[in-house]
């Protein structure tokens, strides 16, 4: 089965300073995948790269088999893949409605405004709300909403729950979960590892721009010496 998303060998970096040496990951349809590492490892700029946000200096990015190194970020995500940044970057001027409305595409789209109110009440109720009037919580929601209004193949988030109050990041986990059921693909990283590993499928670990580790989250589970060694837990 095609991968929606293969990384192999990446490599990539800012002007003269590497930070991507060899980061290889695949993700089956429908399945999550965890990428962890301790902070500054890279994974803020795997994503970047992915997303066509920096360039690729080496290596392989295919996304449902096709090629998509090269792309600008727009032509990357009309192709399918949704983006969760770190910092949620909604635009605080638009209301909720005008920031889901902003993203939509896609001419007999499966995620629509109905949708994203069902899943996120909470939206529903601050439609017109601006993006500054609402929490952190709520601009989460938002952000994962406005990805999916992109109508992905694959979501990726970075740093999914980061600076969530405990109740919120639980809300935040049981809607991963039931985009999961639906047979969405997902990419997510997280400081939070029991509950990345309840989650995600497979798990890929790097460390200064390298892929270290990688299998099941039920094997990296099971190896607290890998935890210990590649994320200080």
């Amino acid at each position: 089965m095609t991968p929606i998303l293969e990384v192999a060998h990446l490599q990539a970096g800012y002007g003269q300073s590497r930070v991507l040496f060899d980061v290889s990951l695949a993700i089956g349809p429908g399945e999550v995948v965890a990428l962890l590492g301790r902070n500054g490892m890279g994974k803020t700029t795997s994503v970047a790269t992915i997303m066509g946000l920096l360039p690729a200096t080496s290596g392989t990015i295919r996304h449902a088999g096709a090629s998509v190194a090269g792309l600008p970020p727009h032509a990357i995500a009309q192709r399918g893949i949704g983006l969760v940044p770190e910092g949620r970057q909604i635009f605080p001027r638009l209301s909720v409605e005008e920031n889901l409305v902003a993203t939509a595409r896609g001419a007999t789209p499966r995620w629509t405004l109905p949708r994203i109110w069902a899943l996120f009440p909470r939206l529903e109720e601050r439609r017109r709300s601006p993006g500054t009037q609402l929490s952190g919580g709520e601009q989460q929601m938002l952000a994962i909403g406005r990805a999916l209004m992109t109508n992905p193949t694959l979501l990726i988030l970075d740093e999914a729950t980061e600076g969530l109050a405990p109740l919120i990041r639980a809300e935040i986990w049981a809607t991963l979960a039931a985009l999961k059921r639906e047979g969405l693909a997902i990419l997510l990283i997280d400081k939070h590892l029991q509950a990345v590993l309840r989650l995600a499928d497979q798990a890929v670990v790097i460390e200064k721009g390298r892929t270290v580790w990688s299998g099941t989250s039920q094997a990296l589970a099971d190896a607290p010496e890998v935890q210990e060694r590649w994320l200080h837990v």
